[in-house]
This record gives C-alpha cells, structure tokens and sequence, in this order.
C-alpha cells in the first residue's frame, strides 16, 4: 500500500474510488479527478481502492495520476464493493469523504452541488438518479431502470424511507459520520448503500439526497437479476438486524 504522509495536516476532501479488474476505464476516470481537483483551492487526496484486481487496474491507474495525491490500497482477495469502501473510509483522512464508482457514471464535477447542502449540517449527502432535476444523459435499459425503481420502493417499505435513490455510487459523508457509521456496516456486496444510509440515520445524521447528471455506462458487468435477487434478501436481513430507519440504534 502507497502510504500517506503522517506530518500533512489533514485534507478537506478524501475522494474513494473502489475497483475490481477496471483497467479499461479507470484511467479517464482518474485523470478527470485528478484534473477537478488541482482546480480546488482545498487541500485533497484520491484513494483507489483495488479489490482484487485480476487485470492491470493498478498499473493503469498509477500511470493515469501524473502528480501526488494518490493512494493505491490493494485488498486481494476481492471482498465487494461494501467492504471495498469500508477499507477506503478507513484509510481516508480528509473531512469529508466521497466514494464515486470507477465508471464515472456521475461526474466529480457534481461534487460541486454538495458543498452548499454540507454548509446547511447534512452529515450525509447522496447524489440521486430519481429526483425530478435529475440529469439523465444516457439512461439505462428499461429493465434495469424499471428494476430499480422496483428495488427503490422495497427500500422505503422495508429499511429506510424518504429516500428515492439509495444506489447512486457518488456518496459524501462527514468525517464523524464516516468514522461512525462505517466500522459497523457489515454486508460486503451491493446493498451496503443502503445499510450505510440505515446505520447513518439511526445514529441521528441528518441526510440529504441531490440531483445529479448522470451517464450510463454501458460497460457494465453486473448481472441485474442476480444483484437484484441477492439486494432482496439482504434488504430483509438489514430489516432484521437494524428495524426500519435504523430504530434499533434509538432503542
């Protein structure tokens, strides 16, 4: 792992990028981070969060970074997204910290909309595919769109409600709600958004959804009946272990 340098103050912003066999498209990916944030005045770090990588991910991504900034953290073997971004908030230092998905499906220039809501105490703010605003410049294919929106309303009937996007992979958390909510989310795979968001509002963070432009990429190795089947089942085990909105926290 590249390590930090433990005499820096402490950065604004971590930005997690977690990967797993990406070598095709994480490179733009960190250049146009890399590129948004020498245009910030803030001090930032990236983490790239490899999970086990079968592919030439971290090669392709050190090359991408042409300056410092950052962090490889390599988790072999591959653990899921959920645990890959549990490591990265761990490993993370700044004040803030923003996971965003390796396909740039949401632009890191949309971070800039975060920033007045995070002004306003939102502890946790999420971009959203659902809201009227929303930007959707290539949709995906009906069925996924209309999977989704099945697996949205499971959400808000059966774990966390006033929500309508809980999947959106572009997710900023405070440092206190990060260092709170993640050391206790336990599933690995797809549904850790939304056990992340249930844990969050359990614990008393005030969360806010915002609409964002998004771009399909249609590059996608997710199989949607079978993540779908298994986000199904883990909704009802978040249901168990945690009651609606977290309500277990407040008992």
């Amino acid at each position: 792992m590249d390590q930090p340098d433990s005499q820096s103050a402490a950065p604004r912003l971590s930005v997690i990028v977690p990967a797993y066999s990406e070598e095709q498209r994480i490179g733009p990916t960190l250049r146009g981070i890399e590129a948004y944030l020498r245009e910030q005045s803030y001090a930032s770090e990236a983490l790239l969060i490899d999970d086990g990588s079968r592919d030439n991910t971290v090669a392709v991504a050190r090359a991408a970074w042409s300056g410092d900034g950052l962090r490889v953290v390599q988790q072999i073997p591959n653990q899921g997204k959920g645990a890959a971004i549990r490591r990265g908030m761990a490993e993370a230092r700044g004040d803030w910290r923003l996971f965003t998905d390796a396909d740039n499906s949401t632009p890191i220039e949309e971070l800039d909309k975060f920033w007045p809501v995070a002004e306003r105490g939102f502890d946790a703010i999420i971009a959203s595919r659902a809201l009227a605003e929303s930007q959707l410049e290539t949709r995906q294919p009906f069925y996924r769109e209309m999977m989704g929106r099945c697996f949205n309303l499971f959400v808000r009937a059966l774990a966390i409600g006033g929500l309508h996007d809980t999947q959106c992979g572009f997710k900023l958390f405070s440092r206190a709600a990060a260092e709170a909510v993640f050391p206790r989310q336990k599933l690995p795979g797809w549904a850790f958004d939304v056990e992340c968001l249930m844990i969050a509002r359990g614990l008393g963070f005030r969360i806010a959804e915002i609409p964002v432009r998004w771009i399909n990429s249609p590059a996608t190795r997710v199989s949607a009946l079978g993540a779908s089947l298994q986000m199904f089942r883990d909704l009802v085990r978040l249901r168990r272990m945690y009651g609606k909105d977290g309500s277990r926290f407040r008992a």
